[in-house]
Formats: C-alpha cells, structure tokens, sequence
C-alpha cells in the first residue's frame, strides 16, 4: 500500500507490469467485470499471445435493503476477488440508459463499484459498450445470452460457469485481452 495523504491508501496488486513475460511467452492476466447491484459477475483470464486460458469466474452478491451496505458489500467481494487473483487490467461493461431512471441509477452506483476497486489497486480499466463485448465474442453486436455462454465456453474449454453474469463478466475479459492487451502481448514475446 502506499500514502497518498488526505487519509487515503492505495493498494497494488501483486504483479506490477501489465505485461508479464514467462517462458519466452507474454502473458496477461484480465479480470472482466460485469456490474450488477444484485449480482455483479467476474470472470479471469490469462492472454498468451493469441491464446486465452481460464483462471475462475463468480458472481459477488448483494442482499436486498439498504444501498450503502450493499454497496459496501459489492466492494469488499470484489477486492477480495483482485487480491486472490492479481490481475494486470481490468475491464468493465459500459451502461446503457433504459426507461426505468431508478434502475439506470442503481446499475450507475454498482458500475462505480466496478471501476473504483480495480483503480484502487493501481489496475488499468478498459471499459467497453455491451454491443462491441457481444461482437468480438459472438461476431454479432445484438447477440443473446445463450450466444455469449456457448462463444465463451467455446474460447475457454473446459470452463464452469458460475452464473450468466459470469460468462458476460468472462466475454468482456476477452474483449479487453483482444483489443487493449493483444497489440502489447505481441510486442513483449516478440521481445523475449
């Protein structure tokens, strides 16, 4: 943790290049977040220059009631999550406004959640529109649930998934390994 005064801390992770090189091969590890006040869904993946491999996924739950403790428990899930696995970026779902103003607000506050922990541990954070996440997934911006659950379990083999947040959350971890991570994965292995 280091001080940076007006009472505040800031905490790193464990690995403090984004870009880890082992073996000769450029490695990345993503945490993709998926914001929900409920259910708030995580995924964590290793990019390995054109390949992805699956760490584990969850979803972080709040109890219905009062909006200060259930934020305050999205927030302890979550860094507990970036402590146990130590990612090198982190990536978040952008919201979108639909009709209900309460509900968007809520989602907004959960999101704020998703964005201040993995910053708070010195990570960076991509964020990216749920139609860009379904197309570099699926191949199709308006692409249903059950389209993204197949894509990802087709892209992790193997993989149990927690809950369809988690596979949304695992979705925009790909996303940000193809867009934001792949370009610098190439220069660090080529690099070795």
């Amino acid at each position: 943790m280091e001080w940076l005064g007006n009472h505040t801390w800031r905490m790193f992770a464990f690995r403090a290049n984004p870009v880890q090189t082992t073996n000769g091969a450029a490695v990345a590890r993503v945490l993709g977040i998926d914001p929900g006040l409920r259910n708030l869904g995580w995924g964590v993946i290793d990019a390995d220059c054109g390949r992805l491999r699956h760490v584990a996924n969850g979803t972080c739950h709040s109890e219905p009631g009062e909006l200060a403790p259930r934020l305050l428990s999205l927030y302890r899930q979550l860094s507990e999550v970036v402590r146990r696995y130590a990612p090198d970026a982190a990536a978040v779902e952008q919201t979108f406004v639909n009709k209900d103003a309460v509900a968007t607000l809520k989602l907004g506050q959960a999101r704020a959640i998703a964005l201040l922990v993995p910053a708070e541990f010195g990570l960076e954070v991509g964020e990216y529109a749920p139609n860009k996440v379904k197309k570099t997934v699926v191949g199709v911006g308006h692409a249903q649930k059950q389209q993204i659950d197949h894509m990802v379990r087709m892209q992790l083999p193997g993989v149990e998934i927690a809950s369809p947040d988690a596979a949304d959350a695992l979705a925009i971890a790909i996303c940000h390994a193809h867009y934001s991570l792949a370009p610098r994965l190439k220069e660090a292995g080529g690099a070795a």
